[in-house]
């Protein structure tokens, strides 16, 4: 039995005894002051009829007619003269039930009222003795009035009582829903706090709850800040704090093998020309803070876009992934705006070429690395602060303009519809815990992965449409096939309030299905649209779909922020993955991610996993899944 109920119970035990006792001690204390009253009046009224006969000529008409006009007064049942000799002189009796109670009541309450008696007087001697008793009908109506009168009175005080115990049960339940709800966020690794309620006991009880998720909270905050500082150790430049040339090149490599929207952008590269004659001309603190600062703006640059990433190649050059970028002249405009105006930069006369290249998937690194290159050279040969674009002989894309590929999205989600691939993600026992399904679309009569038009779906606004074909298909697959199934979700799509509507309305109508769907995002989107994020977890948590982060790894330490949400899973980046098997400096750190996310309950999986020796080490270090080229079903 829940407490309200068995508070609800007291209140009514309470209610009842209360009124019961009252009722029980008003009826006996009112029947005890009739009788006493009717006592008095049978004896009272006996001796004055007594005392009228004594007074009189005991002729018979005359002692009839006053027994007579007394009985009919007064409300008697009997009166009776009684000779010394027992002969009855004259008896009056009346056998009408003048009363409106009700049978039982009049068994219950049952009057003991002795009658009145007195001796009528003929001179000095007894004439004869005189018996009255009052009629009882009319004690049992004033009774039962009475009765019936504290029973309304009671039924009005009761109601009154529930009303007031109802307010103050919904007072106290309200405060008791949150700690239980804060309960169950704990149970579930989600620590959140609960405005403190007015009750003193209950006030207790939040602030007990509030100091323990506040406390393991700030745990899990300095442990994500050590982290932090052993992933800055290993794999950022000590001078300008962005990242290392091999943290760079494993970061492009995992994009450009992406099967998602960070599959296309552009790549730059920054060059600070003649840096030994400003080392001198400035001094090598100056130079470094310089240095700094520039790697700041290009940090800041690429925070516009999602999974923006920057790196030093060398002392001179910087290089940046900007995902999903699309026009190369908005590309050249944000460049100048954000690295050319800058006070530090101007005064200091420094020298910065750039060069840009646009990347899809399929392209290698060696050639875009080789064509930035060359149009660096160009850039610098022109001096001060030239941008150069250069031009691969990247494959062939389907179509050219945005009203071309709008089109063609459109047609292809009407006709074939979206396809979704399936790559399984595996525990240490090669377990499935879920397929990876990335969507394909038909274009020109083949089937294209995702990294080829969801950039140009996010370029026409085409990426809510694309997203809601995913989820229609993923839970009719589920419905059929009842195995579950991970899709990847948008940031534009997040974003869109229709959006999360219509996936709520689909989720609604089928439950089943959406309790085996998996639901991630990358971790640049949760970090930068936390408000859409966390929409979208209220959302997902009614349904039991399992909500994930995908390619964590840069901004870990940000997720700390997002330890109430509830996450199912987090899945690091392909870029911490490569060679791991080899390559052990990143295992302490990979090691912690693991054993702070078991701690809130948070499933590791490891993505781009190529081989069987990069799988055994990361389940070696505590993670719980794999997924990627090198990864297979036992069967398959």
């Amino acid at each position: 039995m829940s407490l309200i109920k068995q508070l609800w119970l007291a209140i009514l035990v309470l209610l009842l005894l209360a009124l019961g006792g009252s009722l029980f001690i008003g009826t006996l204390n009112s029947k005890q002051y009739i009788e006493q009253e009717l006592r008095i009046k049978n004896a009272d009224n006996a001796n004055a009829l007594a005392l009228s006969l004594s007074q009189l000529d005991k002729d018979p008409v005359t002692v009839e007619l006053l027994v007579a006009a007394q009985f009919d007064t007064g409300h008697y049942r009997r009166i009776e003269l009684v000779s010394p000799e027992g002969a009855i002189l004259e008896r009056r009796v009346s056998d009408v039930a003048a009363t409106e109670a009700p049978d039982w009541f009049v068994d219950l309450v049952e009057f003991d009222i002795p009658v009145g008696t007195a001796v009528v007087q003929d001179g000095w001697k007894q004439f004869a003795t005189i018996t009255l008793e009052t009629h009882h009908g009319y004690a049992y109506n004033v009774l039962w009035r009475s009765v019936v009168d504290l029973l309304m009175w009671f039924a009005v005080a009761a109601l009154i009582s529930a009303a007031l115990a109802w307010w103050i049960v919904r007072t106290i339940q309200r405060p008791l829903q949150n700690v239980v709800a804060q309960a169950q966020d704990i149970g579930q690794r989600r620590f959140t706090t609960t405005e403190l309620p007015h009750t003193r006991e209950l006030r207790e009880v939040v602030l007990a709850m509030n100091q323990l998720s506040n406390v393991v909270r700030l745990l899990l905050a300095e442990e994500t800040r050590k982290l932090d500082k052993l992933r800055r150790r290993l794999q950022q430049d000590e001078v300008t704090g962005v990242a290392k040339r091999d943290a760079l090149m494993h970061r492009l490599d995992a994009m450009l093998t992406s099967d998602g929207q960070r599959s296309a952008g552009h790549l730059a590269m920054v060059r600070v020309a003649n840096l030994a004659a400003l080392n001198e001309r400035l001094g090598y603190a100056d130079t470094n803070q310089l240095l700094s600062d520039l790697a700041s703006y290009l940090t800041d640059l690429a925070e516009n876009y999602d999974e923006g990433f920057v790196g030093r190649l060398n002392g001179t050059d910087f290089g940046m992934i900007l995902p999903g970028s699309g026009d190369p002249d908005i590309l050249i405009e944000d460049i100048k705006s954000q690295l050319y105006g800058q006070p530090g930069i101007d005064r200091s006369g420094i020298e910065l070429p750039v060069s840009l290249v646009a990347y899809a998937q399929g392209d290698t690194r060696g050639d875009l690395l080789s064509v930035l290159d060359g149009a660096l050279a160009k850039a610098e040969a022109r001096g001060g602060k030239a941008i150069e674009v250069a031009t691969t002989d990247a494959k062939h894309q389907p179509y050219r303009t945005h009203d071309e590929w709008r089109q063609a999205l459109t047609q292809a989600l009407a006709t074939d519809g979206v396809y979704l691939a399936h790559y399984p993600v595996l525990d240490d026992e090669d377990r499935l815990l879920h397929h990876e399904c990335p969507a394909r679309l038909k274009l020109k009569e083949s089937w294209q992965s995702a990294g080829v038009f969801l950039p140009w779906a996010t370029r026409v606004g085409m990426s809510r449409d694309i997203d809601l074909a995913v989820v229609d298909s993923a839970l009719r697959t589920i419905a059929q096939d009842n195995r579950p199934l991970g899709i990847n979700l948008s940031s534009e799509s997040i974003r869109d309030t229709g959006f999360v509507a219509a996936l709520r309305q689909r989720l609604q109508a089928q439950p089943q299905q959406a309790s085996q769907l998996w639901i991630e995002v990358p971790e640049s989107v949760a970090v930068r649209h936390m408000v859409a994020f966390r929409t979208l977890s209220q959302e997902l948590r009614q349904f039991g779909c399992k909500l994930g982060i995908e390619h964590v790894g840069p901004e870990f330490a940000k997720l700390n922020s997002l330890h109430d949400l509830g996450l199912a899973y987090i899945k690091i980046d392909a870029s911490l993955i490569q060679n791991i098997n080899r390559e052990d400096q990143t295992h302490p750190f990979l090691r912690g991610i693991a054993t702070l996310s078991h701690s809130i309950g948070v499933l590791v999986i490891a993505e781009g996993v190529t081989n069987r020796e990069e799988r055994d080490t990361l389940f070696d270090l505590g993670f719980d899944g794999v997924t990627g080229p090198g990864v297979r079903l036992p069967d398959a």
